[in-house]
């Protein structure tokens, strides 16, 4: 039986070399291979080497070689159809069934793949077009080379809803692609009941999806336009392409994780290119769904135990634990997975850009393990502070350990998670016991006895007006919302400091959605009607329905604060409380994360220093948002 060359490719995708020969060879890695003792020959010196990127595997004193089915084939003494069976079980893929058209159908797809090639080309010509000056300014404020977007094959996709929706299609036709070969590769929009078939992505930044051999199969689309139902867009499954089978940049990032021994998978494309061009070129990303099964596989397929890496809010520790529940059952001796929380707010992209691939690699290196993350997600479902939810809890843990397929895994992760359990909730007569007490306003562990005797606990802190005050600095955040708006409040009054600070103005944190929105059309506007002043900026916003944002500004808190912000402030004065607005909001968050550390480090212990430490965060925050305004410009103070 002949199969379809797509299903071998995939096959041997999932199935890594070093795997299936480790079951009759013991290997040793040596560099980018493995080594062992050949199984055709009695040696005494290792001839044999398996090379998993190029998935091959050859054995100098015999001469024999070959793929991982011919492995199977040579050692099992089966049949090619029964080793293909064999692997397809193992790695999950159904066997094509016995259809003389399986040929005809891959030669369909080999079309589909010069047309998505032309696609690409398409793309990539009108980014570097004028058309595309939108979709190249804002991979200018992401802080993308050229060399970065060359070597993605970075593109944009011209037209829009209330102009030209079918420049791709016209493009394509005068190739003499048929109208229904671009419409099976997703790349526009038809059918019965639309009268006129009209590109699928209109005003896009492009994102060719390839497949493990480099071929351009699919694209991902990034709104330039606000108004954009959606910020994302992907192709739709097609002979090509299946989004729950597929990791973006797998072909490229295949050898760097072989290099480095692991792998990383991140949330979006954009983070994938930032941390290639920060030198982490082992990232890949699903494609616009949560991990599936199958990718789990694939990554697996690159190194036994990859990282996810998720935002440290709560919706990226929901991600996370949501992959924490996809795992459980796939588990199997050596293979696992680790995660890593980036700082609260940021994602990789923010990361590499702000304080370059060490910052990231810090990150990446403090990768929890598989155990820690199952453990926290029951843990921090609840509170156990009763006979009857500890129960629940040892319940919940018992089902949790029961969801692993595999005995070997599942037995360690018992003896491990009851192990937790123990230690939480006070072991046996004779070890060492604790309870839960509220210690200002904080949950701590108290030893209360147990092996090698009583140890009193520390000093309890008294409760005071500025503990309290410790979480309000994080759940008001009025702080940091005033001096966002008081740096928004500069340029809709100021926008020729732009010309000078736009790349500045782009990288400064804006937390709310709404400000932050501001904030990029502000700058989109900057990069296609420059030089502006403030009338002109009003008129370009009330075409983008933001000018209620702008006016809800210009009548709050921050317009009657501080006189730089205004808009009879000299320019001098507006460029000064900026950068200081700017530096100050950066040592405010710097803050706010060490705050954090300093609540976890005195919930830990309270001590004396840890008190200490806690109050001086607490009176660095306190002090004004303008301080330091009147020394490094006399006379501009906010107020009268």
């Amino acid at each position: 039986m002949s199969f379809p060359k797509s299903f071998l490719d995939e096959l041997k995708a999932r199935i890594r070399v070093s795997e299936v020969v480790g079951r009759k060879v013991k290997l040793i890695r040596r560099g980018r291979e493995f080594v062992g003792l050949s199984p055709f020959t009695n040696e005494k010196s290792p001839s044999f080497t398996v090379n998993d990127d190029k998935q091959f595997w050859h054995c100098f004193s015999s001469g024999e070689h070959g793929d991982v089915i011919k492995f199977l084939e040579k050692t099992e003494n089966l049949s090619f159809l029964e080793a293909v069976e064999r692997l397809a079980g193992e790695a999950g893929l159904e066997m094509p069934q016995r259809d003389p058209r399986n040929i005809e159908r891959e030669k369909e797809a080999a079309s589909l793949v010069d047309v998505m090639e032309m696609a690409a080309e398409f793309f990539r010509q009108k980014l570097q077009s004028g058309a595309g000056a939108e979709a190249r300014a804002y991979l200018e404020r992401r802080g993308l080379k050229h060399e970065t977007v060359e070597a993605f094959g970075l593109g944009y996709a011209p037209g829009s809803d209330r102009g030209d929706r079918v420049q791709l299609l016209k493009h394509l036709k005068a190739k003499g692609v048929a109208v229904e070969q671009m419409a099976e590769a997703g790349l526009i929009i038809s059918g019965t009941d639309i009268p006129e078939p009209y590109d699928r992505f209109r005003n896009r930044l492009m994102f060719p999806i390839a497949d493990a051999r480099g071929r351009t199969i699919a694209f991902g689309g990034r709104a330039l336009d606000a108004e954009q139902k959606a910020k994302y867009l992907n192709s739709p499954e097609t002979p090509l392409f299946h989004k729950g089978r597929g990791l973006y940049n797998l072909h490229r990032a295949r050898k760097p994780a072989y290099d480095a021994g692991t792998v990383v998978a991140v949330e979006g494309y954009m983070d994938v290119i930032g941390m290639a061009q920060g030198g982490i070129a082992n990232a890949v990303a699903p494609l616009g769904t949560a991990l599936t099964e199958d990718q789990i596989g694939l990554l697996w397929r690159m190194a036994p135990e990859p990282i996810l890496c998720f935002d440290g809010d709560k919706a990226g520790l929901r991600a996370a634990f949501r992959a924490v529940e996809r795992v459980l059952p796939l588990l199997k001796p050596g293979h696992s997975l680790r995660f890593a929380l980036l700082p609260e707010g940021k994602d990789p992209d923010d990361l590499v850009r702000e304080e370059g691939g060490e910052a990231m690699r810090a990150v990446l290196d403090a990768a929890r393990p598989l155990a820690e993350m199952v453990w926290e997600k029951e843990v921090s479902a609840g509170t156990w502070d009763t006979p009857e939810r500890r129960a629940a809890l040892e319940a919940r843990i018992e089902e949790v350990i029961g969801q692993i397929a595999d005995a070997k895994v599942r037995a360690h992760y018992a003896q491990d998670l009851r192990g937790r359990i123990q230690r939480l909730f006070g072991p046996k007569q004779g070890r060492a016991s604790y309870r839960q007490e509220q210690r200002g306003g904080f949950q701590k562990r108290v030893w209360t006895g147990g092996r090698g005797g009583f140890q009193r606990d520390p000093r309890p802190t008294p409760v005071t007006p500025e503990l309290r005050r410790s979480a309000l600095v994080r759940d008001d955040g009025a702080r940091g919302r005033n001096m966002e708006e008081l740096m928004l409040l500069i340029m809709l009054n100021h926008p020729e400091l732009l010309e000078d600070y736009c790349e500045e103005f782009s990288r400064v944190e804006i937390r709310p959605a709404a400000l932050d929105r501001l904030r990029n059309e502000i700058i989109d506007i900057a990069a296609l009607h420059a030089p502006l002043d403030r009338d002109a900026l009003r008129n370009h916003l009330v075409s983008r329905d933001l000018a209620d944002i702008a006016q809800r500004l210009e009548g709050g808190a921050a317009s009657r604060s501080d006189r730089f912000a205004r808009p009879d402030a000299s320019r001098e004065e507006a460029e000064t409380g900026f950068l200081h607005i700017v530096e100050r909001h950066r040592r405010t968050i710097t803050l706010e994360a060490e705050l954090k550390a300093a609540e976890r480090a005195l919930a830990e212990d309270m001590n004396e220093v840890n008190w200490a430490r806690l109050r001086a965060i607490h009176a660095q925050l306190e002090r004004p948002e303008t301080d330091g305004l009147e020394k490094d410009a006399p006379g501009r103070a906010s107020g009268s």
